[in-house]
This record gives C-alpha cells, sequence and structure tokens, in this order.
C-alpha cells in the first residue's frame, strides 16, 4: 500500500475524478486518494463492492468483510469503476 503520491504528482487533484459520477450496481474499487482525508480502515483499501445509492455527494458502497457485508459512505475520489 502506498503512503505517499509520486513527487510529480503531489498536491494535484483530479477534477474528473472528484466528479465522477456511479449508477446503482457499478462495481468500484476503493482506491485512497492521498491528498484527501479517507476516515476508514486502511482494511477498505482496495476492496471492491457495489455502489447500492447515492446519498449527498457520497456513495453508499456495500464490500463484503469476511463473507459479511457491510456498508460504507464513501466519496467519488477515493473509488475507481471496475469493469466485469
Amino acid at each position: 500500500m502506498l503512503k505517499r503520491k509520486p513527487i510529480k504528482a503531489r498536491g494535484k487533484l483530479s477534477f474528473t475524478k472528484y466528479f465522477q459520477e456511479f449508477k446503482e450496481g457499478d462495481s468500484v474499487a476503493v482506491v485512497k486518494e492521498h491528498s484527501q482525508i479517507f476516515g476508514y480502515s486502511h482494511r477498505t483499501q482496495g476492496r471492491t463492492g457495489k455502489v447500492i445509492k447515492k446519498q449527498g455527494d457520497a456513495y453508499e458502497v456495500e464490500i463484503k468483510d469476511l463473507d459479511k457485508p457491510k456498508r460504507y459512505f464513501i466519496k467519488p475520489i477515493h473509488l475507481r469503476r471496475i469493469s466485469q
């Protein structure tokens, strides 16, 4: 797991990642953006799940943790769409 951004990418924030939209049922991976506060345990980094709904400017994502589904509200800058 990376602890910091590469030197040339420090301080930069991608607006396309910040304003990306997801639909219900999309598969996403949790990828922590180091320039923003994540607010969750490091265990969620790299996990994949499904988007349940949008609430405010965050998305409710259901992630399986030891065969138990858990729901997190994660901002879109920390999410990456994956194809199936």
